[in-house]
């Protein structure tokens, strides 16, 4: 079954950013010119995805706005002949068919928003890629997994090493098998395990190839840490059905946590220094400091 649909989760409060997230969607923070949640829409695109499902909240309207078309812009744009701007922001409207479901209820948890795509996802295999943070890759991403998922018929989630054992407290980190080159196989996710007890130094995050029977498993879990409900459980009880779940450990790829302040802030001078425009100007500027 071809994966034709990513879920992007994006309803969430985003409290680390307070109190620049109070009215913008984090999601929306820019990199430079392109809010976060774009550079993951595009990773989609470019790995095939045609449908994109975005999970929701009332307080994420930006969202929708930003991959919608704007006739009276287009019309201002095209009037005073920014052509280069006028293209741009049509393709991004022109990324994929955009899908927008509001996320409701009381209970919380990043398995919820992923839960909340069953209408739209019914009995097929779908993605599932966070809207706060991407990995940058060559070939993308989402592109690797699908030809892990097409050969091995299960679950995929991505993986990349930690190089740092004192880093690895912050990521679900797999214990594993080998299985062929950069494909494991998973046997548990230890979420957020102390260093000296982490079964590898894999971190399986960021993007996921998932079952339609993740909805029943997610539906029937009861809260775990914080009672929250999370798809790291989620994911664990369909390997103890007996499901098959590999990682994948991306190839050419780095890993931008922009859900976080500081790697926030690293990620928007790294691209800045790569831009085409005015990237040699900002490093000359950046040398120019007195630190």
């Amino acid at each position: 079954m071809e994966i034709q649909k990513v879920v992007i989760p994006a309803a969430g409060w985003g409290t680390r950013f307070l109190p620049q997230t109070k009215a913008l969607p984090k999601e929306m923070l820019p990199v430079v010119d392109k809010p976060v949640v774009q550079y993951v829409a595009e990773e989609a695109a470019a790995s095939g995805i045609k449908d994109i499902v975005l999970i929701t909240g009332w307080h994420k309207r930006a969202i929708e706005d930003h991959f919608d078309r704007s006739l009276e812009l287009e019309k201002y744009l095209q009037d005073r002949g920014k052509e280069k701007e006028l293209a741009e922001i049509k393709r991004i409207a022109d990324l994929a068919n955009f899908i927008y479901i509001r996320q409701k209820g009381p209970a919380y948890g990043n398995a919820i928003p992923v839960l909340a795509a069953e209408p739209v996802i019914g009995k097929e295999y779908f993605a599932v890629l966070w809207g706060d943070e991407f990995i940058w890759a060559d070939p993308p991403r989402l592109a690797q997994m699908i030809e892990v998922y097409k050969k091995y018929k299960g679950a995929v989630i991505s993986a990349v090493r930690i190089d740092s054992k004192d880093n690895l407290s912050r990521y679900g980190i797999a214990d594993l098998e080998d299985v062929k080159g950069n494909v494991f196989k998973i046997k548990k996710i230890v979420e957020k395990p102390l260093p000296q007890e982490a079964p590898s130094n894999l971190a399986t995050h960021g993007a996921y190839i998932l079952p339609p029977e993740i909805f029943d498993i997610i539906r029937n879990l009861k809260p775990g840490r914080g009672g929250e409900i999370w798809l790291t459980d989620a994911i664990n009880a369909l390997i103890l059905q007996g499901f098959p779940v590999f990682a994948c450990e991306i190839k050419n790829a780095k890993y931008y946590d922009t859900g976080n302040k500081i790697e926030y802030l690293k990620t928007v001078v790294e691209f800045a220094l790569r831009h085409q425009d005015f990237g040699k100007e900002f490093k000359k500027y950046l040398k120019d400091l007195k630190l």
